[in-house]
């Protein structure tokens, strides 16, 4: 990483070691994951996820106070079992640091599936791409919807559409969020339309099956 994101990069590496040493299934999502997924962006913060089933938040924290990752506020396991997040920073960096509880269904699946991705001079546990762009489409910001068209145009070909379409469109409902699958099937096709595009050669343009040899 380049020298102005160093104090990000110590954050993820104390973030990856205190969630090893923790020993709870878990993966780096956010903007992190997308960057190490080959999309170009910033990001200030580190966000992570773990298993929320038989997770001890006081132990999860213990195993990250050993890198120097901290509460940010106060009562923050109260804060985590309503909210299913834990809001920390990397003190020495000053890097915010949020790890979600995992409980849904497509997030276990996410975590049992997670790969080691390599970033820069290390690697990471990170989120698939296309359970990047399921998290993205619950959030659905305009960099969330930035992160979710580079991701499809790069990993599109690799991706289940027929699972993400599937989960957003539940996910969609269960937040009472309508017009979410619609919006995210529209960037599927788009993306899926531009790549047709660009493979179909124009018209008259045929090339020849073999380059005459020079004598």
């Amino acid at each position: 990483m380049a020298r102005a994101t160093r104090p990000l990069e110590r954050a993820i590496r104390a973030l990856a070691a205190g969630l090893e040493r923790s020993k709870r299934p878990s993966m780096i999502i956010g903007g992190v994951a997308v960057i190490a997924r080959g999309v170009p962006r910033l990001t200030r913060d580190v966000d992570a996820a773990v298993m929320g089933e038989a997770t001890d938040l006081d132990q999860l924290l213990a195993a990250l106070a050993t890198q120097a990752i901290r509460p940010r506020i106060e009562d923050a396991i109260a804060f985590a079992r309503e909210s299913l997040v834990l809001l920390l920073r990397h003190e020495p960096s000053g890097v915010d640091v949020d790890v979600s509880l995992a409980w849904l269904p497509f997030e276990v699946e996410a975590l049992a599936e997670a790969e080691l991705i390599d970033l820069g001079r290390f690697q990471v546990r990170a989120a698939r791409a296309e359970d990047l762009v399921i998290y993205k489409a619950l959030a659905w910001r305009p960099q969330d919807q930035q992160d979710v068209e580079r991701l499809l145009a790069l990993h599109g070909a690799g991706m289940d559409l027929a699972r993400v379409r599937r989960v957003v469109r539940e996910l969609a409902l269960a937040i009472d969020e309508p017009d979410r699958a619609p919006a995210v099937e529209r960037l599927i096709l788009d993306i899926v339309k531009s790549k047709a595009t660009r493979r179909r050669a124009p018209a008259g343009s045929k090339r020849p099956l073999a380059r005459p040899r020079k004598r």
